[in-house]
């Protein structure tokens, strides 16, 4: 089982970065996708989530309007469409995998995002 997070980088505030991630060795399209994110000496915090055929999303009070999370079932992968960086957003950003019905719960070893001028 493999979640890879890729996108990460430096943006200014303002700006804008793509993260994706790309799984591999279980079902993907059983699974709920989820992003979070942990910030320096903070814990890992939700930031958004969609279901498994993609139908649903939600996301924190903090990036809804200026993030979207999408998924493509047949590349395997999701994405993490962030717009209008501030530096708040600077982490380390995790993608998760979730199937509840099989209690089945896989995380990515992260990527940075990083937001400064």
């Amino acid at each position: 089982v493999q979640l890879v997070e890729s996108g990460g980088g430096l943006a200014q505030p303002g700006g804008s970065l793509r993260l994706s991630c790309l799984a591999s060795g279980f079902d993907f399209k059983n699974y709920a996708m989820s992003w979070a994110r942990q910030a320096p000496g903070k814990e890992r915090e939700f930031v958004a989530f969609i279901t498994s055929a993609g139908g649903t999303t939600n996301y924190a009070d903090s990036v809804k309007g200026r993030f979207t999370i999408s998924r493509d079932n047949a590349k395997n992968t999701v994405s993490l469409q962030m717009n209008s960086l501030k530096p708040e957003d600077t982490a380390v950003y995790y993608c998760n995998a979730y199937w509840a019905l099989a209690g089945r719960d896989y995380w990515g070893q992260g990527t940075q995002v990083t937001v400064s001028s």
